[in-house]
């Protein structure tokens, strides 16, 4: 490929591959200038800094004069939606979901809690026969709507719409009348001693009650959650069974995971 064709490629990455190659550069210098990524990507610096403000929105960045620096090990607190989780690491998200999917064999009942992962790992799912799959996500819902050969159970309850979830007695009552080999949860925090959390109170509760109903508890999440937390508690670390995550998790969270005897699976970045 000639130089002006690499040019062109980088003018026209989409804007989730480009918040994806900020935040790579973020992990590994610490901060960027936005001059310099205006000239990287051949976009405006008006359009970088509101890549920079949504980074910050997500508690990945702080803005700072000329440019950002990346965040420390705590989130912000502020939820984000799920259209703006949708367009962060989508890339990632779709391998991670494809290493998940085959995990899932016939015969097998699973729990697919809501999120922008779970939802990718929904639209895989599509090939899949005689499986038994519920959801609280109403996307993720919705994207196993196109699977035949999945039995589709919904948990009801309360929508939160911010997160396009069912949360509530209903839905956490829901559970108690099953039992699930394995649960893929996504997370929006992961820290070896904080454990895994979320932004909700009511979804973290339900969260507990699906991973008391399950054999497996596989937590499916970029590289982007460790070494972080929210404000409510899930379950402790050393109550997962398995992690699939990208080879881009810090080394000493990989070394922990693996310490304490939960298995790991990495996807290239």
């Amino acid at each position: 490929m000639s130089n002006t064709d690499s040019s062109a490629d980088k003018r026209i990455t989409g804007t989730s591959e480009r918040r994806e190659q900020i935040i790579q550069r973020l992990r590994q210098q610490g901060s960027v200038q936005v001059n310099d990524l205006s000239a990287q990507f051949g976009v405006s610096t008006v359009t970088i800094r509101n890549d920079l403000a949504f980074l910050e929105r997500q508690g990945i960045a702080v803005r700072a004069y000329g440019g950002a620096l990346i965040c420390d090990s705590t989130t912000s607190g502020i939820e984000p939606s799920v259209e703006d989780k949708s367009s962060l690491n989508t890339a990632l998200k779709r391998r991670i979901a494809s290493a998940a999917a085959e995990l899932i064999q016939p015969g097998h009942r699973v729990i697919l809690d809501s999120g922008t992962t779970t939802y990718e790992l929904a639209r895989i799912m599509r090939h899949h026969q005689n499986v038994i799959a519920m959801t609280n996500g109403m996307n993720v819902g919705t994207a196993l709507l196109e699977a035949e050969g999945v039995e589709l159970l919904m948990t009801g309850g309360h929508l939160r719409r911010q997160s396009l979830s069912f949360y509530g007695d209903q839905a956490e009552q829901s559970l108690l009348n099953y039992h699930f080999d394995m649960l893929f949860l996504g997370v929006d925090a992961i820290d070896i001693e904080r454990g895994v959390s979320t932004h909700n109170e009511d979804e973290a509760r339900l969260n507990r009650r699906m991973c008391e109903v399950a054999d497996r508890i596989i937590v499916i999440t970029d590289s982007s959650k460790f070494n972080r937390s929210s404000l409510h508690k899930i379950i402790d670390t050393q109550r997962i069974d398995m992690v699939i995550t990208d080879d881009g998790v810090p080394a000493e969270s990989l070394k922990e995971l693996q310490r304490v005897g939960i298995e790991v699976v990495l996807v290239r970045e």
